[in-house]
C-alpha cells in the first residue's frame, strides 16, 4: 500500500488538497477520513465536495449518518457518511449503505466504526493529525491508497 504524507498548514492548503483528491475521484471510490474530533475530516470533505461542483452548505451528517449529493450538478454522485454514532458495523445493512454507494463516491468519516474500507481496492484512507498541541499549526495528512489509486495519488 502506497503512503504519502503532506503538511497542510492552513485552510487554503486543505482546500487545495481536497481539490487534488476531487480531480482524481471516480465512481466507486471510497475516501476514508480518519482522525480525532476536530481533526479536519468534515473540512476536507467540504473542500472535496466544493471541487466536485457543490456550491451550497455541507452539514456534518453526524445525526443523519448519510448525506447525498447528486450528479449533476456535481461531477460525480457522492454519499457523505459520518459513522461516529454507529455501535456496530452490522448497522450498515439497516442504513442501506450499499444502495447509497451504487455509482457514487463514498466520503466516510470515522470509517473504523463501520468496519473500515481499507481492504477495498478503490479506497484512499487519509489520516489527519494536528500539528502542535492545539492544531493551530495546521494538519498532517497521511494518505494510504488501495491498488486502484496507483498513479492517482493526490
Amino acid at each position: 500500500m502506497t503512503e504519502v504524507r503532506e503538511t497542510l498548514p492552513d485552510l487554503t492548503a486543505m482546500a487545495a488538497y481536497g481539490a487534488r483528491i476531487a480531480a482524481k475521484l471516480k465512481a466507486g471510490d471510497v475516501v476514508a477520513l480518519e482522525g480525532g474530533l476536530g481533526a479536519g475530516k468534515t473540512t476536507l470533505t467540504r473542500a472535496i465536495l466544493a471541487s466536485l461542483g457543490h456550491a451550497g452548505e455541507v452539514p456534518s451528517p453526524t445525526f443523519t449518518i448519510i448525506e447525498t449529493y447528486s450528479a449533476p450538478p456535481l461531477r460525480l454522485a457522492v454519499a457523505h457518511a459520518d459513522f461516529y454514532r454507529l455501535e456496530d458495523p452490522s448497522e450498515l445493512a439497516e442504513i442501506g449503505l450499499d444502495d447509497y454507494r451504487e455509482g457514487a463516491v463514498l466520503l466516510a468519516e470515522w470509517p473504523d466504526h463501520a468496519g473500515g474500507f481499507g481492504h477495498e481496492l478503490g479506497c484512499l484512507s487519509i489520516t489527519l493529525l494536528p500539528l502542535g498541541e492545539s492544531g493551530e499549526g495546521g494538519r498532517i495528512a497521511i494518505a494510504r491508497a488501495g491498488a486502484d489509486w496507483v498513479g492517482r495519488m493526490p
